[in-house]
């Protein structure tokens, strides 16, 4: 059975000289899963990104650095904010609405799910040490607790047990976008992971389950989301 391609976004690099990093584990869950990873810089207009969406039969929106809220027309970016260069911000905003008028399935990984929140207007939080003062921590691999909602696409994946989870941020959606839905949570109902019901797989986490064995409910949620590939690319 033919693998479905599947378009990875990076991290913009500025210094030495303008470039793409893709963290090989990105590449290298994908391919377990059963897919090939194909590396996207962010470079290119709509036409471009509609030749690649035309091509491709998913989208991982990876981890990354923080968001420019300003420019998003939020409140003042966070001084603690390692701001994500505005080409790159802006590229990534326009990619995931080209796989959705494309209809592919997406999958969002930290950076990635609150890309796919702020992209419809979900409320967010720059700094959760100051705007959920208490919480646990959620920067540098922090590990905690996340158990998906019973009924969802996160779950028929991972199953509805608590599972360990690898984390890396300090900012997070305050909710689900209009017409999406929150489907999981930590133990502190910080927001761990949405959908938009409407679609095959349109599924947001804040962890990094690319960090997890393959053999775990990590890999399987990897797993449903290729094979999500897979059927959009049959049905085409």
């Amino acid at each position: 059975m033919e693998r479905p391609l599947i378009a990875v976004n990076g991290l913009a690099l500025t210094e030495p000289k303008p470039g793409l990093r893709l963290d090989d584990k990105y590449a290298l869950a994908i391919q377990q899963a059963g897919g090939v990873p194909v590396a996207v810089p962010p470079v290119g207009g709509p036409a471009e990104l509609a030749a690649l969406c035309a091509r491709v039969d998913g989208l991982l929106l990876t981890g990354g650095d923080d968001f420019d809220t300003e420019r998003l027309g939020l409140e003042p970016t966070h001084p603690s904010a390692t701001v994500t260069p505005p080409a790159k911000q802006e590229f990534d905003f326009a990619l995931l609405a080209a796989a959705e008028r494309a209809e592919l399935p997406v999958l969002g990984i930290c950076y990635g799910m609150q890309l796919m929140g702020l992209a419809h207007g979900a409320p967010f939080l720059q700094h959760l040490p100051e705007q959920r003062p208490g919480c646990q921590e959620h920067r540098d691999g922090a590990e905690h607790v996340v158990r998906a909602e019973a009924g969802s696409k996160l779950a028929s994946s991972m199953g509805v047990e608590p599972v360990m989870v690898v984390s890396r941020h300090h900012q997070a959606l305050a909710d689900a976008p209009a017409t999406w839905q929150v489907v999981a949570r930590d133990e502190q109902e910080l927001v761990e992971g949405i959908e938009d019901p409407t679609h095959p797989f349109r599924v947001g986490v804040q962890w990094h389950p690319e960090l997890s064995p393959p053999e775990s409910p990590h890999g399987a949620l990897l797993r449903a989301f290729v094979e999500a590939a897979r059927a959009a690319r049959t049905s085409r």
